[in-house]
């Protein structure tokens, strides 16, 4: 007997639109290509995660298997399947980060927000996570904080990028802390 899929999500008008746009870019029988931009599209909507029941909206919406989405999901490192806070630091600890000392900045993150690698605090602000490599290798280390990259940072700058994280201030993209 086949199981019966509990679809809570589906996209708003707006992301309906989108998605549709989206899918319209691809041949008929390569939709399956617009499995990456549409679970973006589906993280916006549920600010900043991506849950069972979206995975398994995108799968009927694309008719495709549900494992062909949870595989994208579950491989790349910007998809989150478990609730962030509304800030997601990832600290890269890939071999050029970690020789300019982001192991410490990953300790500073865990020491000032008191949360380990994973976890979330307690006012739901913040979520930290270690990640391979985000492709900044020259000018490491560097943290993501949501989509805005923050490059060359010292273990100064941890307190720094805190400050304006828990005082809501915007962190720019591609800036020092």
């Amino acid at each position: 007997m086949k199981k019966k899929i509990n679809n809570n999500f589906k996209f708003n008008k707006q992301n309906i639109l989108k998605a549709k746009s989206i899918i319209a870019k691809y041949p008929k029988k390569f939709q399956i290509s617009a499995t990456i931009p549409l679970l973006h599209l589906v993280q916006v909507q549920l600010d900043g995660w991506i849950s069972k029941s979206s995975i398994e909206y995108i799968s009927k919406f694309l008719k495709i298997p549900l494992i062909r989405v949870y595989e994208v999901a579950g491989f790349y490192h910007m998809f989150n399947l478990k609730k962030v806070g509304n800030n997601c630091i990832h600290v890269c600890t890939t071999t050029s980060c970690w020789l300019r000392g982001s192991n410490l900045i990953l300790k500073e993150f865990e020491k000032n927000l008191k949360i380990k690698v994973g976890e979330t605090t307690n006012d739901n602000l913040v979520t930290l996570k270690e990640i391979e490599c985000l492709g900044a290798c020259i000018n490491a280390p560097v943290v993501k904080i949501n989509n805005n990259f923050c490059e060359n940072l010292k273990l100064k700058d941890v307190k720094n990028l805190i400050n304006k994280l828990t005082s809501r201030k915007k962190v720019l993209i591609n800036k020092n802390a």
